[in-house]
C-alpha cells in the first residue's frame, strides 16, 4: 500500500529512533494522524524546542536550560563539591538522582572510549574532568561508567589520568541484581559479585 508522502516521511523519521522498528513507527504515525491537532502541535513544539532551549552545563556537561552557565545540580550549594560521579550520558544522572542517595556533583562524558568506532580521549569530555580535579578541592571521583568493555576501558584510562592528582578513585560495585537467581547469572557477573563481596554486620 502506497502511503501519502507526509505519512511515509514521519514513519521514516520515527524508525530512526532507538527501539522503534517499522511496525511501531507506523502505529505511532497513524496515532498522530488520528489524534487531535493539540497533541500533534504539542509534540512538534516540544521537538522544535529540544535543541534550541537546552544546552550543556559549563562545569559538568549535564543537560540544562539554554543560557544557564551551570545546571541545577552544580548550582546547588548543598551538594558536596568534593565528590564527582563520572557517568557516560545525561540519562545516567537521572538514574542516580532517582535513587536519592548521592549528594555530590557529576561529570558527564557524553560517550566512552571505543577504538573500534574511532572514539578517542579527545572525542569525549575527559580533559575537562582532569582539569576540574587538578584545580583541587575534590576528594573522591566515582567512576560510574557502564560495566562494558568500553566502559571499563574508559574507567581504566581515567584512573591513570587522575591518579597523579592524589584523589581517591572508586568504581561502582557490580554483582547480582536483587531478586536474581545464581543459576541464571553469567560467569562474569558471578566473578564480580564474589570479588566485590562485603563483610556482614
Amino acid at each position: 500500500m502506497l502511503l501519502p508522502e507526509p505519512i511515509q516521511r514521519l514513519i521514516s523519521a520515527l524508525e530512526r529512533l532507538p527501539g522503534i522498528g517499522p511496525k511501531s513507527a507506523s502505529r505511532l504515525a497513524f496515532f498522530f494522524l488520528r489524534a487531535s491537532d493539540e497533541v500533534s502541535q504539542e509534540l512538534a513544539e516540544a521537538l522544535a524546542g529540544l535543541k534550541s532551549k537546552t544546552g550543556l552545563c559549563e562545569e559538568c556537561f549535564n543537560i540544562t536550560v539554554a543560557g544557564r552557565e551551570v545546571c541545577e545540580i552544580c548550582g546547588d550549594p548543598k551538594r558536596d563539591r568534593g565528590i564527582i560521579c563520572v557517568v557516560e550520558e545525561a540519562l545516567d544522572v537521572l538514574a542516580l538522582e532517582r535513587v536519592g542517595a548521592y549528594s555530590g556533583k557529576y561529570h558527564v562524558l557524553h560517550g566512552v572510549l571505543s577504538p573500534i568506532e574511532g572514539v578517542g580521549p579527545e572525542d569525549i569530555r575527559l580533559r575537562p574532568l582532569v582539569d576540574r580535579v587538578a584545580k583541587g578541592g575534590v576528594r573522591e571521583v566515582i567512576l560510574a561508567t557502564n560495566p562494558s568493555m568500553e566502559g571499563d576501558a574508559t574507567a581504566l584510562y581515567l584512573q591513570q589520568q587522575l591518579r597523579p592528582h592524589g584523589v581517591q578513585i572508586t568504581r561502582l560495585a557490580r554483582g547480582l541484581p536483587v531478586g536474581g537467581d545464581l543459576e541464571y547469572a553469567d560467569q562474569s557477573t558471578l566473578l564480580r559479585a564474589l570479588s566485590g563481596r562485603q563483610e556482614m554486620g
